[in-house]
């Protein structure tokens, strides 16, 4: 399939805003100024580059419905970067993201806010390749359950087959009565070696 992309243009007055370029701590040179110190904790270096970005920051002027009316669900895997990989500018989208991209209860809870509250129409499920779900089974809870003396009420959402994980979560969101809008969904497995991302059809 071919890659995605998604494109639009402003009207009005254009935003413009500071982009920050984060890197891993593995990327970052011992004695580094952003090096985390032994003092400091990871919160405390996300809390000071805030106050570095704050001190250059100017309201956009946008309110919270999103500029594409679009809502996009992914996993939550620290390789994926939306906003680069599908074009993305800040206030033009909705972002929900947890373990594995599925939706989920609370998927649907999001999802039904942003359209009925927030205006968007089209849906957008991301799953990828070398998911960790792909590598766990439902004993996790068991596991939980043994080690805490309380089994979790939410189930582990693990696969097998990721194109057919992203098939169920098109179902999922194309049969919820809370959804207004379900014409404009697809699924897509973004590739964590190429940055490609290949589409899902939900009939195959």
């Amino acid at each position: 399939m071919a890659s995605f992309a998604l494109s639009h243009s402003r009207t009005g007055s254009r935003v413009t805003s500071n982009v920050i370029v984060m890197t891993t701590s593995a990327s970052v040179p011992t004695g580094s100024p952003d090096a985390p110190t032994r003092a400091g904790t990871v919160t405390d270096r996300l809390v000071e580059a805030n106050e570095r970005y704050a001190a250059d920051f100017t309201d956009p002027g946008m309110d919270a419905r999103p500029v594409l009316r679009v809502a996009v669900v992914a996993c939550m895997d620290a390789r994926l970067d939306l906003h680069a990989a599908l074009g993305l500018q800040l206030g033009d989208c909705h972002t929900i993201r947890n373990a594995g991209g599925v939706v989920t209860d609370d998927v649907i809870r999001s999802l039904t806010i942003s359209q009925r509250k927030l205006g968007t129409r089209s849906i957008v499920l991301i799953h990828h390749t070398g998911c960790g779900l792909e590598s766990l089974t439902e004993d996790f809870r068991t596991e939980l359950e043994q080690e805490i003396g309380q089994r979790p009420a939410w189930a582990v959402e693990s696969f097998r087959d990721v194109d057919q994980d992203v098939r169920q979560s098109m179902q999922r969101v194309r049969t919820s009565p809370f959804l207004l809008h379900t014409d404009d969904v697809r699924g897509f497995v973004f590739d964590v070696k190429t940055g490609l991302l290949r589409e899902i059809d939900a009939a195959a």
